[in-house]
């Protein structure tokens, strides 16, 4: 049985499905749950080292979030600010070294070259990840 659960977030419409789903499922099995987001890095090479958010938005995202999730049933909610060079490897290195059994995360509808040029750190976290992850849409 999954005693913690980690959702991800950026914020987005698709990211709050994720986290409405990860509050009730929270709810439904008496687990825990951590929201995080993961603030991307960029350049640092010879350049200085940029991230997608100030803090002050990546707060805003989580408390967003988390306000979300105790809506949604979720009792025990904690935040999560991560920073990475890449999403998916920070939530499943998190997740994995935290004792996490299941990760829930959103997706959008990518498909074709969008998906081929994008990425999607969904079904990068569903690849790599040691437990169970539900994917949201």
């Amino acid at each position: 049985m999954t005693s913690k659960i980690l959702c991800a977030t950026d914020g987005t419409e698709n990211s709050t499905h994720a986290v409405e789903l990860a509050g009730l499922l929270a709810a439904k099995l008496g687990a825990s749950l951590s929201i995080c987001a993961v603030n991307v890095a960029r350049g640092g090479v010879r350049g200085p080292l940029i991230y997608n958010w100030e803090d002050a938005e990546v707060k805003s995202i989580l408390d967003a979030a988390a306000k979300t999730a105790r809506k949604a049933g979720a009792s025990q909610v904690d935040e999560l600010a991560l920073r990475s060079r890449e999403a998916a490897s920070a939530i499943v290195q998190y997740a994995e070294e935290n004792g996490y059994g299941h990760i829930v995360v959103g997706t959008g509808d990518k498909r074709g070259v969008s998906r081929l040029v994008l990425g999607s750190v969904a079904a990068d976290v569903a690849s790599r990840a040691h437990c169970s992850v539900t994917v949201a849409r």
